[in-house]
Protein backbone atom coordinates (compact mmCIF):
# COMPACT_ATOMS: atom_id res chain seq x y z
CA UNK A 1 0.00 0.00 0.00
CA UNK A 2 1.47 3.53 -1.15
CA UNK A 3 2.46 5.63 1.76
CA UNK A 4 2.24 9.60 1.72
CA UNK A 5 5.62 11.16 1.96
CA UNK A 6 5.76 13.93 5.02
CA UNK A 7 7.75 16.71 4.61
CA UNK A 8 11.36 16.38 4.21
CA UNK A 9 13.02 17.37 7.75
CA UNK A 10 9.89 17.60 9.71
CA UNK A 11 11.08 15.55 12.14
CA UNK A 12 14.53 16.66 12.84
CA UNK A 13 12.88 18.97 15.83
CA UNK A 14 10.80 16.30 16.84
CA UNK A 15 12.91 13.43 18.03
CA UNK A 16 16.68 14.76 17.31
CA UNK A 17 18.81 11.19 17.29
CA UNK A 18 15.34 9.21 16.96
CA UNK A 19 14.53 10.22 13.68
CA UNK A 20 13.62 6.62 12.33
CA UNK A 21 11.65 6.09 15.27
CA UNK A 22 9.69 9.36 14.99
CA UNK A 23 8.68 8.60 11.51
CA UNK A 24 7.64 5.11 12.37
CA UNK A 25 4.98 6.20 14.73
CA UNK A 26 3.34 8.57 12.51
CA UNK A 27 3.99 6.70 9.16
CA UNK A 28 3.29 2.99 10.44
CA UNK A 29 -0.57 2.68 10.42
CA UNK A 30 -0.81 -0.08 13.17
CA UNK A 31 0.40 3.11 14.95
CA UNK A 32 -2.95 4.66 15.15
CA UNK A 33 -2.77 7.07 17.90
CA UNK A 34 0.16 9.70 19.29
CA UNK A 35 0.02 10.97 22.72
CA UNK A 36 3.18 13.80 23.35
CA UNK A 37 3.94 15.90 26.49
CA UNK A 38 6.43 18.68 25.38
CA UNK A 39 6.88 21.97 24.21
CA UNK A 40 4.16 24.00 22.01
CA UNK A 41 6.87 24.45 19.39
CA UNK A 42 7.40 20.54 19.56
CA UNK A 43 3.73 19.95 19.10
CA UNK A 44 3.34 21.88 16.14
CA UNK A 45 5.90 20.13 14.31
CA UNK A 46 4.15 16.71 15.53
CA UNK A 47 0.68 18.17 13.93
CA UNK A 48 2.50 19.07 10.74
CA UNK A 49 3.54 15.50 10.14
CA UNK A 50 0.43 13.65 11.14
CA UNK A 51 -1.19 15.46 8.85
CA UNK A 52 -0.24 13.64 5.70
CA UNK A 53 -1.84 10.65 7.23
CA UNK A 54 -4.84 12.21 9.18
CA UNK A 55 -3.25 10.74 12.18
CA UNK A 56 -4.93 11.86 15.67
CA UNK A 57 -2.92 13.19 18.41
CA UNK A 58 -3.21 14.07 21.76
CA UNK A 59 -0.87 17.24 22.84
CA UNK A 60 0.37 18.42 26.51
CA UNK A 61 2.06 21.27 25.70
CA UNK A 62 3.74 24.47 26.85
CA UNK A 63 2.09 26.58 29.58
CA UNK A 64 2.25 30.35 31.30
CA UNK A 65 0.20 29.69 34.14
CA UNK A 66 -1.24 33.30 35.92
CA UNK A 67 -1.89 33.59 39.45
CA UNK A 68 -4.96 36.30 40.58
CA UNK A 69 -4.74 37.20 44.45
CA UNK A 70 -7.95 38.90 45.46
CA UNK A 71 -8.12 41.23 48.38
CA UNK A 72 -11.04 39.19 50.15
CA UNK A 73 -9.01 36.20 50.17
CA UNK A 74 -7.20 34.56 53.01
CA UNK A 75 -3.64 35.82 52.27
CA UNK A 76 -1.73 33.19 54.30
CA UNK A 77 -3.26 30.29 51.99
CA UNK A 78 -2.96 32.01 48.96
CA UNK A 79 0.69 32.27 50.05
CA UNK A 80 0.90 28.92 50.70
CA UNK A 81 -0.98 27.97 47.51
CA UNK A 82 1.31 30.54 45.29
CA UNK A 83 4.22 28.75 46.73
CA UNK A 84 2.95 25.08 46.22
CA UNK A 85 2.22 26.10 42.69
CA UNK A 86 5.73 28.29 41.90
CA UNK A 87 7.99 26.35 43.44
CA UNK A 88 7.01 22.45 43.82
CA UNK A 89 10.34 20.66 41.54
CA UNK A 90 11.89 24.11 41.33
CA UNK A 91 9.10 25.81 38.86
CA UNK A 92 9.84 22.80 36.27
CA UNK A 93 6.39 22.24 36.29
CA UNK A 94 4.02 22.40 33.29
CA UNK A 95 0.97 23.98 35.75
CA UNK A 96 3.69 25.81 37.17
CA UNK A 97 2.89 29.54 38.15
CA UNK A 98 4.50 31.50 35.71
CA UNK A 99 2.91 35.42 36.56
CA UNK A 100 1.59 36.46 39.56
CA UNK A 101 -1.05 39.42 39.68
CA UNK A 102 -2.47 40.62 43.04
CA UNK A 103 -5.16 43.22 43.92
CA UNK A 104 -3.70 46.25 44.80
CA UNK A 105 -5.17 46.61 48.19
CA UNK A 106 -3.16 43.63 49.16
CA UNK A 107 -0.20 43.63 47.52
CA UNK A 108 2.44 44.86 49.86
CA UNK A 109 1.34 42.34 52.62
CA UNK A 110 0.97 39.99 49.70
CA UNK A 111 4.59 40.55 48.52
CA UNK A 112 6.09 40.50 52.28
CA UNK A 113 4.75 37.25 53.26
CA UNK A 114 6.08 35.52 49.60
CA UNK A 115 9.29 36.98 50.48
CA UNK A 116 9.65 35.79 54.05
CA UNK A 117 8.93 32.19 52.49
CA UNK A 118 11.23 32.25 49.35
CA UNK A 119 13.67 33.62 51.45
CA UNK A 120 13.44 30.43 53.75
CA UNK A 121 13.48 27.92 50.83
CA UNK A 122 16.74 25.12 51.03
CA UNK A 123 18.44 25.27 47.73
CA UNK A 124 20.45 21.91 47.28
CA UNK A 125 20.73 18.03 46.29
CA UNK A 126 17.56 16.70 45.57
CA UNK A 127 18.50 13.27 47.45
CA UNK A 128 18.77 15.49 50.50
CA UNK A 129 15.66 15.44 52.57
CA UNK A 130 16.32 18.64 53.59
CA UNK A 131 16.40 20.18 50.24
CA UNK A 132 13.20 21.91 49.31
CA UNK A 133 14.67 23.82 45.71
CA UNK A 134 16.88 21.51 43.88
CA UNK A 135 18.79 21.87 40.54
CA UNK A 136 17.29 22.96 36.94
CA UNK A 137 17.79 20.82 34.20
CA UNK A 138 20.35 21.92 32.42
CA UNK A 139 22.56 24.77 31.42
CA UNK A 140 20.46 26.13 28.66
CA UNK A 141 17.67 26.33 31.81
CA UNK A 142 19.89 28.39 34.35
CA UNK A 143 21.07 30.82 31.15
CA UNK A 144 17.13 31.17 30.00
CA UNK A 145 16.53 32.41 34.24
CA UNK A 146 19.23 34.57 34.17
CA UNK A 147 17.58 36.11 31.05
CA UNK A 148 14.39 36.77 32.54
CA UNK A 149 15.54 38.31 35.78
CA UNK A 150 17.72 41.05 33.27
CA UNK A 151 14.73 41.38 31.22
CA UNK A 152 12.35 42.52 34.08
CA UNK A 153 15.03 44.30 35.88
CA UNK A 154 15.95 46.71 33.18
CA UNK A 155 12.25 46.94 32.50
CA UNK A 156 11.89 48.49 35.58
CA UNK A 157 10.96 45.31 37.91
CA UNK A 158 12.78 45.68 41.50
CA UNK A 159 14.90 42.13 42.49
CA UNK A 160 13.27 41.57 46.07
CA UNK A 161 15.69 38.39 46.80
CA UNK A 162 17.41 36.37 44.78
CA UNK A 163 18.01 36.38 40.83
CA UNK A 164 21.03 34.79 40.45
CA UNK A 165 23.01 31.45 39.26
CA UNK A 166 25.07 29.51 42.29
CA UNK A 167 28.37 29.23 42.09
CA UNK A 168 28.34 25.57 43.35
CA UNK A 169 28.85 22.14 40.94
CA UNK A 170 25.15 21.58 39.19
CA UNK A 171 22.70 23.89 37.10
CA UNK A 172 21.61 25.95 40.30
CA UNK A 173 19.30 29.05 40.22
CA UNK A 174 18.58 30.76 43.44
CA UNK A 175 14.82 31.25 44.29
CA UNK A 176 14.06 34.18 42.80
CA UNK A 177 11.12 37.42 43.21
CA UNK A 178 10.98 40.30 41.09
CA UNK A 179 8.21 42.74 42.11
CA UNK A 180 6.25 45.64 39.90
CA UNK A 181 7.43 43.83 36.91
CA UNK A 182 6.49 45.26 33.70
CA UNK A 183 3.77 43.46 31.80
CA UNK A 184 5.87 43.31 28.40
CA UNK A 185 8.88 41.47 30.29
CA UNK A 186 10.01 38.06 29.02
CA UNK A 187 9.10 36.30 32.10
CA UNK A 188 5.48 37.31 31.93
CA UNK A 189 5.18 36.13 28.52
CA UNK A 190 7.30 32.79 27.96
CA UNK A 191 7.65 29.88 30.61
CA UNK A 192 10.20 30.49 32.54
CA UNK A 193 10.47 26.65 34.25
CA UNK A 194 12.64 27.97 36.78
CA UNK A 195 12.18 29.25 40.80
CA UNK A 196 11.25 32.65 39.63
CA UNK A 197 8.36 34.55 41.03
CA UNK A 198 7.00 37.58 38.81
CA UNK A 199 4.87 40.29 40.64
CA UNK A 200 2.80 42.65 39.89
CA UNK A 201 -0.99 44.93 40.79
CA UNK A 202 -4.11 45.03 39.25
CA UNK A 203 -7.37 46.77 39.98
CA UNK A 204 -10.15 44.70 39.74
CA UNK A 205 -11.97 41.88 38.12
CA UNK A 206 -12.18 42.71 34.70
CA UNK A 207 -8.70 43.66 34.51
CA UNK A 208 -7.31 40.55 36.15
CA UNK A 209 -8.93 38.40 33.84
CA UNK A 210 -7.71 40.25 30.86
CA UNK A 211 -4.28 39.69 32.03
CA UNK A 212 -4.36 36.13 33.21
CA UNK A 213 -5.74 35.49 29.44
CA UNK A 214 -3.45 37.30 27.62
CA UNK A 215 -0.95 34.63 26.26
CA UNK A 216 -1.61 32.22 23.52
CA UNK A 217 -1.45 29.28 26.33
CA UNK A 218 -3.72 28.00 28.49
CA UNK A 219 -2.94 24.99 29.88
CA UNK A 220 -3.44 25.87 34.33
CA UNK A 221 -4.62 29.22 35.89
CA UNK A 222 -4.69 29.68 39.73
CA UNK A 223 -7.07 32.44 41.27
CA UNK A 224 -7.32 33.00 45.19
CA UNK A 225 -10.65 34.42 46.74
CA UNK A 226 -13.67 34.37 49.18
CA UNK A 227 -16.26 35.55 46.66
CA UNK A 228 -18.28 32.22 45.62
CA UNK A 229 -19.90 34.07 43.04
CA UNK A 230 -16.56 35.61 41.75
CA UNK A 231 -15.34 31.74 41.83
CA UNK A 232 -17.77 30.93 39.75
CA UNK A 233 -17.21 33.70 37.48
CA UNK A 234 -13.68 32.60 37.25
CA UNK A 235 -14.55 29.44 36.29
CA UNK A 236 -16.18 30.78 33.18
CA UNK A 237 -14.12 33.25 31.89
CA UNK A 238 -10.73 32.08 32.85
CA UNK A 239 -9.13 30.38 29.46
CA UNK A 240 -7.57 27.32 31.06
CA UNK A 241 -7.92 23.61 30.77
CA UNK A 242 -7.26 23.14 34.61
CA UNK A 243 -8.51 26.05 36.99
CA UNK A 244 -7.51 26.07 40.56
CA UNK A 245 -9.72 28.04 42.95
CA UNK A 246 -7.83 28.47 46.61
CA UNK A 247 -5.94 25.24 45.46
CA UNK A 248 -2.21 25.09 44.42
CA UNK A 249 -2.10 21.39 43.23
CA UNK A 250 -5.48 21.09 41.17
CA UNK A 251 -4.37 18.28 39.08
CA UNK A 252 -5.73 14.72 40.45
CA UNK A 253 -5.77 11.01 38.08
CA UNK A 254 -8.99 10.69 38.00
CA UNK A 255 -10.18 14.08 36.71
CA UNK A 256 -9.08 15.31 32.75
CA UNK A 257 -6.09 17.08 32.38
CA UNK A 258 -4.95 18.74 29.06
CA UNK A 259 -4.76 23.03 27.96
CA UNK A 260 -7.00 25.33 25.41
CA UNK A 261 -5.45 27.67 23.01
CA UNK A 262 -2.05 26.57 21.87
CA UNK A 263 -1.06 24.45 25.17
CA UNK A 264 -2.50 21.52 23.49
CA UNK A 265 -5.20 19.16 22.09
CA UNK A 266 -7.49 16.61 24.35
CA UNK A 267 -6.91 15.50 27.62
CA UNK A 268 -5.06 13.08 29.76
CA UNK A 269 -6.34 11.26 32.69
CA UNK A 270 -10.37 10.93 33.94
CA UNK A 271 -12.80 9.07 31.46
CA UNK A 272 -11.85 11.86 28.71
CA UNK A 273 -8.44 9.64 28.44
CA UNK A 274 -9.61 6.91 28.09
CA UNK A 275 -12.00 8.20 25.28
CA UNK A 276 -9.39 10.14 23.53
CA UNK A 277 -7.91 6.38 22.56
CA UNK A 278 -11.48 5.04 21.48
CA UNK A 279 -13.57 5.32 18.37
CA UNK A 280 -17.50 6.10 18.46
CA UNK A 281 -19.46 4.17 16.10
CA UNK A 282 -22.94 4.57 15.22
CA UNK A 283 -24.44 1.23 13.82
CA UNK A 284 -28.00 1.10 12.53
CA UNK A 285 -29.74 -2.16 12.00
CA UNK A 286 -32.94 -2.88 9.86
CA UNK A 287 -34.39 -6.05 10.68
CA UNK A 288 -37.84 -5.89 8.40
Amino acid sequence: MATVEPPRGIFQLVVGDAHELGREFLENPLCRKITFTGSTEVGRQLIAGAAPFVKPLSLELGGNAPVLVFADCELEAAVNGVMLAKFRNGGQSCIAANRIYVERAVYPEFLRLLVERVQALVVGDGVDPQTQIGPLINREAVDRAVEHVHDAVNGGARLVCGGKALRRAGFFFEPTVLANVSRNSLCMFEETFSPIAPVTMFDNEREAVELANNSIHGLAAYAFTRDLRRTFRLAESLEAGVIGINDGLPTTSQCPFGGMKQSGWGRELGSEGLEAFLETKHVSIDLE
